[in-house]
């Protein structure tokens, strides 16, 4: 799949757009799923914290003698099979009781044995519609979404699960959406129907602003009736009439392709890499690669052994066919010296950085304007968002965790490794680099609109609708609702599998113990993965290492599981994915899986919501609360992470703002006892903030002044920069000099107030605005004390994977109503733009 058109390297072979889509875990740790293909392949935030992990024995276990032996009842008929392969694993504590719901917590309607309720979903399709969502600006979510695979594409299984690992979504910046959720273009008859005798508009800032930004209306009546109309055009397809068989996703399609990175700019002739001590002259093909690894060196990969291995084995192998022009022979890894490199990309870094914000918006706009064609398709007619349009560019793939890949070479991808997905009678985009697309179809039983394979995992991409377009929407209301529909079928489930759990076949009892672990641990199921992949893990045909409390005749079922098998030996040796899913196809329609895993998190955190009594609890106490909940559901579905790096930093910068609050509320304290020493004696006054000393006071004091004459330089050189664009002579020197000296002499006079109990107030501040500011700050400092402790205990928890693919996003808009709680404070823009089919549910509407 490679071409020879239009670009430099000729290593050039299809790269995926979001490289770490499949990469594995940190620390080499996996997710804990049933089974392991998929594991690699979907939800790759959820990698866990490093746990511990028991080392393998290739010893011969022997069969175990038990003080009490199993019954008939608990001897399968049939024998272990053969023996696999198997890979590490990880523990996930704590999971096994968060699942269960005790049925007196349930309301009187949903307990098992009473009539099956009406569907909340049809409720809330028929009651109207009590606000209209706008659609914002979105970020892309970092998002590994197991919904972002073509719907019906003709594949086999094995092809259809690798198509899981797609998303459209990816952790890079530049595969943010740039304009607006798509809205039908403003209706000119607006211009149309203005008064013939509009009075001129006036050469103010105002008028000006007017001509620039409100071309249909000038007036609130009419940029009101522009809003609405707007509004009105946004497509609300929750509301239409989903009368589809669900196998045509679309009649029309019409989009712009993918765009593609620019080619390869060369370096400067004077900045080169060095090979035991000398400067190497490289073609540019064999330069760009070397600059891959140069751009790294001082990172966590370049001191990874098998980055380095793997990067070096790949650039051999470019310098095989593009070798250096001096004739200099690259053989040994440890005699490169990639610093040159490096330091002139950093030194183009400053440059950028140094630039004006007016250079970088412009900078910006030709970007945007360049890039504005690709982030919109039309689809039946209607402009949509278009997710990741932009090809990543050719570089050193990196992983997560162990992966054994980590620091391959990523090649190019060109307009003839990609297949497109257009309606027939679409015009067909033309690449904007050389090249001709390798198959055009028009296949509308399909959501995605390119695709194509990368070199490292050998993986489909794909490039789907934004999260918040009408078919993304849509499938994610379809899988929330399948979930719910499980609370009608999962006490007959859990009943038959509990049955099974004693079969005689031990196809049936093993199927009957990996359901018990996907439902009651959350875990995921997958396939024996293989050891080209990253350290991820499942429950059957793999190891899975954890320590939990189970019934007795689990713990009987392991024990028999186990018998006459070695350590490597694959414990659920007659399960697969297939099986498995066709079993729980026949016990509930479209029921897989992880709609059990949907439904025990979304259930799971609903149950966790309502036992809060949150009355009378401030915003921040309700925040915590929530994210309270949230964090359990987390780790019930293992959503965890390493400690961020900067966790601590971080921490270390809240407590000083913490201790810079109390600061505040001190001097208006003392300003008050300054006014009347009666304040003294007032006990909600009488706190002396103690854990903030003098000398930290000075410190601090000191850092205020800092940071106060570099915001008076920075104001003084925005002024002089505006004057400049209106051909004013700037301010003297003596005016900024004037200014800073001000500054020093204010910080003069609180350093003599140290140690001192009063303080001088600024301004004409009466008492009452100083216990109005105090009482305001100590709500602050409470509010912030509480910040603090939710983001220290959420160092190791991944909350944002549970709310894009596990939690019914109508509990939490529906909870945000019942206790007052703006949804921006839970959900994102991006999520907001994803579920505003959710948005709209009442307060009555539970999961």
């Amino acid at each position: 799949m490679s071409s020879d058109s239009g670009d430099l390297s000729d290593y050039d072979n299809p790269a995926g757009t979001n490289g770490a889509g499949i990469n594995g875990h940190v620390n080499g740790f996996g997710n804990g799923k049933v089974g392991s293909r998929s594991a690699a392949m979907s939800e790759d935030e959820e990698m866990p914290l490093s746990q511990t992990v028991p080392p393998r024995r290739n010893l011969k276990r022997k069969k175990s003698n038990y003080v009490e032996s199993s019954s008939d009842d608990d001897t399968p008929l049939a024998s272990s099979p053969a023996k696999q392969s198997t890979s590490t694993a990880i523990a996930m504590p704590g999971a096994a009781a968060a699942t269960t719901v005790p049925s007196s917590l349930l309301p009187k309607s949903k307990r098992p044995g009473t009539k099956k309720e009406e569907s909340d979903y049809e409720e809330a399709l028929s009651k109207p519609a009590k606000k209209k969502p706008t659609r914002k600006k979105a970020k892309r979510e970092e998002d590994s979404s197991e919904d972002d695979e073509p719907i019906a594409a003709s594949k086999p299984v094995a092809r259809k699960r690798k198509v899981k690992a797609e998303s459209d979504a990816d952790s890079s910046d530049e595969d943010k959406p740039i304009v607006k959720a798509a809205k039908k273009p403003p209706v000119k008859k607006v211009k149309k129907e203005e008064p013939n005798d509009s009075p001129a508009p006036k050469a103010n800032g105002k008028a000006k602003a007017k001509e620039e930004g409100e071309d249909e209306g000038k007036g609130k009546g009419k940029k009101k009736k522009k809003k609405e109309e707007e509004q009105e055009e946004v497509y609300r397809w929750w509301e239409a009439d989903a009368g589809s068989d669900g196998s045509v996703k679309w009649q029309t399609l019409e989009h712009n392709g993918v765009i593609f990175p620019p080619p390869y700019d060369p370096l400067p002739s004077d900045v080169k890499m060095k090979y035991d001590g000398k400067a190497v002259t490289l073609p540019l093909e064999s330069e760009e690669v070397a600059g891959f690894y140069a751009a790294l060196i001082e990172s966590d990969h370049a001191q990874d052994a098998t980055f380095n291995k793997n990067f070096f084995n790949d650039w051999k192998g470019v310098l095989k066919k593009h070798p250096p022009l001096d004739g200099t022979k690259i053989t040994t890894f440890e005699k490169c010296d990639f610093r040159p490199m490096f330091d002139y990309f950093e030194s183009e870094k400053a440059k950028k950085k140094a630039l004006t914000s007016a250079e970088k918006k412009e900078l910006k706009k030709a970007k945007d304007d360049m890039e504005l064609k690709y982030t919109t398709c039309l689809l039946d007619g209607r402009k949509e968002k278009v997710g990741n349009f932009r090809v990543e560019p050719p570089g050193l793939f990196r992983g997560r965790g162990e992966h054994p890949k980590k620091g391959s070479l990523k090649y190019r991808v060109r307009p003839d490794d990609i297949i497109l997905n257009i309606g027939k009678d679409a015009p067909i985009p033309v690449p904007n680099m050389p090249g001709k697309w390798k198959a055009v179809q028009h296949d509308n039983t399909v959501t995605w609109l390119a695709t194509w394979t990368e070199n490292i995992n050998q993986s489909h991409k794909y490039v789907f609708l934004a999260a918040g377009s009408s078919l993304k929407g849509q499938s994610d209301m379809m899988k929330f609702e399948k979930a719910r529909e499980l609370k009608n079928h999962v006490d007959r489930i859990r009943a038959n599998y509990s049955g099974d759990l004693r079969s005689k076949v031990m196809a049936e009892r093993q199927r009957a113990t990996a359901m018990y672990f996907i439902d009651k641990l959350a875990l995921r199921a997958g396939n024996e993965k293989g050891e080209d992949e990253a350290d991820t893990v499942g429950c059957y045909s793999i190891r899975y290492y954890n320590r939990v409390t189970v019934d007795a005749q689990i713990f009987k079922n392991i024990r028999i599981f186990k018998e006459n098998k070695n350590d490597d030996d694959s414990l659920f040796d007659r399960v697969t994915t297939a099986s498995l899913n066709k079993h729980l196809n026949a016990e509930m329609k479209g029921l897989t899986a992880k709609v059990f895993r949907t439904y025990n998190a979304s259930a799971t955190f609903q149950r966790l919501l309502d036992e809060n009594d949150l009355e009378g609890a401030t915003l921040q106490e309700k925040l915590n609360a929530y994210n309270k909940a949230n964090r359990l559901v987390a780790i019930l579905c293992n959503h965890q992470r390493s400690v961020p790096k900067t966790h601590d930093q971080s921490m270390e910068k809240m407590r000083q703002k913490y201790k810079g609050l109390k600061y505040d509320r001190m001097k208006l304290r003392h300003g008050l006892f300054g006014m009347d020493s009666k304040y003294k004696k007032v006990e909600k006054y009488q706190d002396d903030e103690s854990d903030i000393d003098d000398d930290w006071i000075a410190e601090y004091e000191e850092q205020l002044k800092a940071r106060e004459i570099e915001k008076a330089e920075k104001k003084f050189a925005k002024e002089n920069e505006k004057l400049a664009e209106d051909d004013i002579k700037p301010q003297a020197d003596s005016i900024l000099q004037d200014r800073i000296k001000n500054i020093e002499d204010e910080f003069k006079r609180l350093a003599k107030e140290r140690g001192k109990t009063t303080a001088a107030v600024k301004g004409n501040k009466t008492a009452e605005k100083l216990m109005e500011g105090i009482d305001k700050l100590t709500d602050r400092i409470k509010s912030f004390k509480l910040q603090m402790v939710d983001r220290d205990e959420g160092k190791e928890v991944a909350l944002g994977t549970s709310k894009i693919n596990y939690l019914d996003p109508r509990i939490t808009a529906s909870w945000c109503k019942i206790h007052e709680v703006p949804i921006e404070k839970l959900f994102s823009k991006t999520l907001q733009v994803k579920f505003p089919w959710a948005m709209e549910v009442d307060t009555e509407w539970k999961f």
